[in-house]
């Protein structure tokens, strides 16, 4: 959805007329709210921003199934670590 100039809104406008910004959120409008003429939040629909978390949740269970291939694929080409080796290599580096 594009932002228009109409969707950036001054804090101190919100305070007088909340309900009707409310409603055009509800109809498919984001609004910009501003404080000191500087971007500070945004007002959108519940239902869009349950559905941002569920795709940030999706896009996160993706990255750990790709790092548990690579782990798999580690094992099978035998790029392993024994657990002394691992507690060498943090040592090393938290001595840094």
């Amino acid at each position: 959805m594009t932002i228009t100039s109409e969707d950036i809104v001054p804090l101190s406008k919100v305070r007088a007329s909340l309900t009707a910004l409310a409603e055009e959120v509800r109809g498919g409008r984001e609004k910009i709210i501003t404080r000191n003429g500087e971007g500070y939040v945004a007002l959108v629909d519940a239902r869009k921003l349950d559905y941002y978390h569920r795709l940030e949740r999706e896009l996160l269970h993706q990255d750990l199934l790709g790092d548990a291939v690579k782990g798999l694929e580690d094992v099978r080409e035998g790029r392993t670590t024994t657990p002394a080796e691992l507690k060498r290599k943090l040592a090393r580096r938290l001595a840094k």
